[in-house]
């Protein structure tokens, strides 16, 4: 059975669909009208194996921020949906990654409870044209959507486009971890009995 979803959220700020496949071959076509979040999501889909479609149609007269934002939300929401009943995953996953001057550690535990750390400070307000302040909002809102907890935090980095792209592909790959199927796990990971 194949775990995917179809998200569509359409607001008076934005206008998002999406399709996530977690079990995919790393193909990402993303028209966000923000070039540099397309590069990222494009790296997220390929370094986390998951094939993902996302066009986003948002207010970017005003700036970016309704539509990172909200695109964020849209992919936590496919996450949550694509997952389902999280029977059999590993439910945890962890990376650490380097790019050049940039290390990035993050980690995710698919528990059902909501919680963000993020610890990055980049040394410009824009790369391309992406706000670096709205790379936190992004995985805040993937968070809060999926239920997820999140931790990302920079171990060490000078150039703000590295350090990004490493969160990014930190993030697909323990994401990738944390949804892989493992045939030990018969039900969910949790005494509780669910998640």
């Amino acid at each position: 059975m194949e775990r995917c979803a179809d998200i569509t959220r359409k607001t008076k700020e934005t206008d998002i669909t999406a399709r996530l496949v977690l079990d995919g071959a790393g193909d990402g076509k993303i028209a966000s009208g923000i070039g540099f979040l397309d590069h990222m999501l494009e790296g997220f889909a390929k370094h986390g194996f998951f094939d993902l479609t996302m066009t986003v149609k948002g207010d970017l007269h005003v700036d970016g921020h309704h539509s990172v934002e909200d695109a964020g939300i849209v992919l936590g929401s496919a996450i949550k949906e694509a997952l389902g009943d999280k029977k059999g995953i590993r439910r945890y996953g962890h990376c650490i990654l380097p790019m050049d001057d940039a290390l990035a550690l993050c980690a995710v535990d698919l528990c059902g409870r909501p919680y963000f750390a993020f610890d990055c400070d980049f040394s410009v307000d824009r790369v391309g044209d992406l706000d670096t302040e709205l790379v936190r909002e992004f995985f805040y809102a993937i968070s809060y959507s999926a239920g997820m907890n999140l931790h990302i935090k920079m171990l060490s980095g000078i150039n703000s486009h590295h350090m990004i792209e490493a969160a990014f592909k930190a993030f697909a790959r323990a994401l990738d971890e944390a949804v892989r199927k493992d045939n030990r796990i018969t039900d969910v990971l949790s005494t509780k009995g669910s998640l």
